[in-house]
């Protein structure tokens, strides 16, 4: 039997969501896509929506009538304050509280480890450490990390947030063979955190099974996510390819990396 009727995933027609369509199909009989883009054909169980999740009215009825919300929807960079109030962030409230309103059961959310990404390396924080955001990017992931913190202790509505750290289709540097999470890896990620018994409100970080560890979900264990993909596949190539960086730079200090190292957004104008 299956755990939903429908499960709503937003921004899927971004590298992430589009590998979720697939990956997710067996666990409801019907998906609903949303995105500010067209998505391309659909397959037979699949709805596709071309929507604006800051506009209020429109969210509403992209939630209305699934029991579940993957929320991947926005934008993978460093932002400005006028793009974080007018977007970002209504479109996170838009989500939560239309989940609250229609009954939803669970939202799985598209976290970062941009959040904490001021933790040094050496330090490996766990999911209980307090936020450290290394961008405004990363203090939208706080804010709508504590958004779902509130509508679980509030309103019951249970919620994932997944620190992503670097999903990409390889490990490209040094950073990524501790941070680096594959597609197919990303997508058993949300399965757990779709199907575990109780989530409450659950912090997890998003990695394959690598050696090298910079961060630690020994408190996330109840979720089940078991990665089968490594790093360490690609481990010599990337040695080979890569010179070792300075010990002293901050994009190799913290878990963040090179968005630490980033200036104001508005100095770049």
């Amino acid at each position: 039997m299956a755990d939903y009727e429908r499960i709503l995933i937003t921004g899927a027609a971004g590298s992430l969501g589009s590998h979720l369509r697939g990956g997710l199909r067996h666990l409801a009989p019907s998906l609903r896509l949303v995105d500010v883009r067209d998505m391309g054909d659909t397959a037979e169980n699949e709805e596709a929506i071309v929507c604006d999740l800051a506009e209020k009215e429109a969210a509403f009825e992209c939630v209305r009538g699934c029991d579940a919300v993957v929320h991947f929807a926005g934008h993978p960079r460093e932002q400005s304050f006028e793009e974080i109030v007018s977007d970002t962030l209504p479109a996170a409230y838009h989500v939560y509280e239309a989940s609250r309103r229609f009954g939803v059961k669970r939202v799985v959310y598209a976290s970062s480890i941009h959040a904490v990404g001021f933790y040094p390396v050496e330090a490996v924080p766990d999911t209980a450490v307090p936020h450290r955001p290394d961008t405004f990017y990363g203090l939208t992931k706080c804010f709508v990390e504590d958004l779902g913190s509130m509508y679980w202790d509030k309103w019951g509505l249970e919620t994932v947030a997944l620190r992503i750290c670097s999903c990409f289709p390889e490990p490209a540097d040094r950073r990524m063979l501790w941070s680096w999470l594959s597609f197919a890896d990303m997508v058993r990620l949300t399965e757990a955190a779709l199907t575990a018994p109780r989530v409450g409100f659950s912090v997890i970080y998003g990695t394959s099974d690598n050696a090298q560890a910079g961060v630690s979900n020994a408190r996330a264990t109840h979720l089940g996510f078991l990665p089968e993909e490594s790093a360490d596949d690609y481990a010599e190539a990337v040695l080979a390819r890569t010179a070792r960086p300075d010990p002293h730079a901050v994009a190799t200090r913290v878990v963040g990396g090179g968005f630490a190292a980033t200036g104001h957004p508005d100095d770049a104008a």
